[in-house]
């Protein structure tokens, strides 16, 4: 797998800082077990607390849990084996405009440990979005959501829940690497900083595209393939991208004032050859035709973080909102990968190939790279043989890796005044 070269801009980007209090708070559902008052069959409850980030209400990609035929008061359910401090909580509804709609109300309990207590707060009903439920500090090992059916059963696609992180907000202070981890990341980063020289220059990193979006990113898919694409595949895509990207996010998670529990992905356009490759007519991502860059299909210009690293957007067709981050660039009969701060590009045949597959090992390879980490061809750091980095000697992100990725947090992270 090869790295194209990450070429610094000379251009000034202002950022936005993040804003604080919940959103610098861990989510701790997926260290629950999730359970219901009903499932549908052929739904699964442990949707709720898998980590994925719905694409819609009425997401056709991935687990659910619904409980048609049954109306009226049905709940699901997180457990943890030790008591939780949560503060906040966010619901993301399910709602296939059919049998399965949004509730006509709905709330929160808690576990006292003798009976459950009704959870003070705001519950919000919006479909194709979380839906924030902020209250005073409980400590409980279940917390309930329980939902009124309201023109069909009810059913939820992600449930998240959120405890203070240690000392108040922005998680693990120190940095506090494992001791036999703390050699070769020394290394490491002795070797990033010699090699390059524009390093705390260059202010298009992935760290920077999250930090200048307050907490997202977007995407453009490089469709460079003469194959049709169904809507059902293009939600797939997107689904198998977001998994992905996610697990990187995961290992900042509480760490070292990251102040983001969750960084959502949207894929906000496709470009493409030819408009008939692209079997579907609703609009739900913008598409680009015929504009090629370097003989394959190109997102618009000036929709993108690449070509306009000021952070504005004036000329995209569909306003600062569509503007894209990064590029997944998909080229059939493509071996390998390639990553930097424009995106990704993997073959077509093998993303498709893998759309279920845990860890796209590539595609997670070439992410990191789209964060500053580095290749490993010629040199291994003392003490560790095996990591995804080091193209070949791993399938998913170890714990090196995960350090590695946390150092250069560590050393970026004054740039947006954390």
């Amino acid at each position: 797998m090869s790295r194209l070269a990450i070429l610094p801009l000379l251009l000034l980007t202002t950022f936005l800082l993040p804003l604080r209090g919940a959103a610098a708070d861990t989510d701790v559902a997926r260290s629950a077990t999730a359970s219901a008052s009903y499932t549908s069959p052929w739904e699964s409850v442990a949707a709720i607390n898998d980590g994925i980030d719905p694409p819609s209400s009425n997401d056709t990609v991935n687990r659910r849990w619904g409980t048609w035929p049954r109306t009226g008061t049905q709940w699901a359910e997180l457990t943890w084996p030790a008591a939780q401090t949560l503060r906040s909580a966010e619901v993301y509804f399910f709602d296939d405009g059919g049998g399965v709609r949004v509730p006509a109300s709905w709330k929160l309990q808690y576990w006292t440990g003798s009976a459950y207590a009704d959870v003070p707060a705001s519950y919000p009903l919006a479909v194709n979005a979380y839906n924030t439920a902020a209250f005073a500090q409980v400590s409980t090992t279940r917390l309930r959501v329980v939902l009124q059916s309201g023109q069909g059963s009810a059913g939820l696609l992600e449930v998240r829940a959120f405890a203070p992180d240690p000392g108040g907000g922005g998680g693990t202070s120190a940095w506090n690497p494992p001791a036999g981890l703390v050699t070769p990341l020394g290394e490491v980063w002795r070797h990033v900083e010699s090699t390059y020289n524009n390093l705390y220059g260059f202010r298009n990193y992935g760290w920077d595209q999250i930090m200048a979006n307050r907490g997202s990113i977007n995407y453009c898919v490089r469709w460079d393939s003469s194959a049709t694409v169904t809507a059902a595949q293009r939600d797939q895509i997107h689904a198998a991208l977001a998994r992905q990207f996610k697990k990187w996010m995961d290992v900042m998670a509480g760490h070292n004032g990251w102040p983001y529990a969750n960084v959502p992905l949207k894929v906000v356009g496709w470009a493409v050859r030819d408009r008939a490759q692209l079997q579907w007519s609703d609009t739900t991502v913008d598409v680009y035709v015929g504009d090629l860059r370097e003989n394959a299909p190109q997102c618009a210009e000036p929709c993108g973080r690449f070509f306009n690293q000021s952070g504005t957007y004036p000329s995209c067709p569909g306003g600062a909102s569509r503007h894209y981050d990064m590029s997944l660039w998909l080229t059939a009969g493509f071996s390998g990968g390639a990553g930097g701060d424009w995106g990704q590009r993997v073959g077509s045949e093998y993303y498709l190939s893998n759309l279920t597959t845990g860890n796209m090992h590539i595609l997670l390879h070439e992410i990191g790279h789209s964060f500053g980490l580095d290749d490993f061809y010629d040199w291994t750091p003392t003490g560790v043989c095996c990591f995804l980095m080091k193209a070949g000697s791993a399938t998913s992100i170890t714990d090196f890796d995960a350090w590695m990725f946390r150092d250069w947090w560590r050393h970026l992270k004054s740039r947006y005044g954390l």
